[in-house]
């Protein structure tokens, strides 16, 4: 099986612009896997990760805000905080209309990937975590 091309995508989200990254397929038939970054990185950091997944499963990895090419807003106009990035990334998955999917959560991804969980437990099928720590 071939490699399944990886597309590059800007959205708007609020006031944020989102970059992601996409491969493989989106179909109700195939799992969507929501892949969170760690700090200080993007998505960039699961390029050769991407590449291996996408012959099976739809992938999707944003660059959360701050990070990578998504919008980098004043932190005098933005709350970086674990609850607003999540807030931002769950309205993401909502402008993508990805109604059901698996968080793979790396280090800074985690917490953003958790609350997200948290507030709605109806669409995260799976959690993988990848050094992960709880924070408040």
């Amino acid at each position: 099986m071939s490699t399944p091309a990886i597309h590059y995508h800007t959205v708007p989200v609020g006031n944020q612009s989102i970059f992601y990254r996409e491969s493989g397929t989106a179909s109700p038939l195939v799992l969507t896997l929501l892949l969170l970054h760690g700090f200080p990185s993007s998505s960039h950091q699961f390029r050769n990760l991407i590449g291996l997944l996408g012959p099976d499963f739809h992938i999707i990895a944003p660059d959360l805000p701050g990070f990578g090419f998504s919008s980098h807003p004043n932190h005098t106009d933005f709350a970086y905080t674990f609850d607003n990035l999540a807030n931002v990334i769950d309205n993401f998955t909502q402008v993508l209309k990805l109604d059901k999917y698996a968080l793979y959560v790396f280090d800074y991804g985690a917490p953003v990937g958790f609350r997200i969980a948290m507030t709605h437990p109806e669409r995260v099928v799976a959690i993988i975590s990848q050094n992960a720590a709880r924070c408040n």
